[in-house]
C-alpha cells in the first residue's frame, strides 16, 4: 500500500483545507495503468466505490484501481516551494 511521508501528509492536508466542500474528502490520484504514465491529482469530497483509501494523520488519499496497482509499494513525498506550489514525487 502507498505510504505518505510527513511532507506529503502536510501537503495533502493543506490542499484539502483550501476546499471547504472537501473537508471530509482528500486528494484522488488517477493513473493510466503503467509506472511510466503521468498521474492526475484532484481534490474530491470522498472516494469512488473502487478506490483504495490511504490515511495518515488526517490526510486522505484515494487511489483509483490503476494508481493503486502502480503505487502499491511506493512512498508519496512532497515538496512545497516558497510560493506555496506543491510537487509530489
Amino acid at each position: 500500500m502507498l505510504t505518505l511521508t510527513e511532507e506529503a501528509t502536510t501537503a495533502v492536508k493543506t490542499i484539502t483545507a483550501q476546499y471547504p466542500d472537501a473537508a471530509q474528502g482528500g486528494v484522488r490520484i488517477e493513473g493510466a495503468g503503467s509506472p511510466e504514465s503521468q498521474f492526475t491529482l484532484s481534490v474530491v469530497d470522498g472516494p469512488q466505490p473502487q478506490d483504495a483509501v490511504v490515511e495518515n494523520a488526517g490526510a486522505r488519499v484515494f487511489l483509483d484501481t490503476d494508481a493503486a496497482a502502480v503505487l502499491d509499494d511506493r512512498v508519496l513525498d512532497a515538496q512545497i516551494d516558497p510560493q506555496g506550489s506543491v510537487q509530489f514525487a
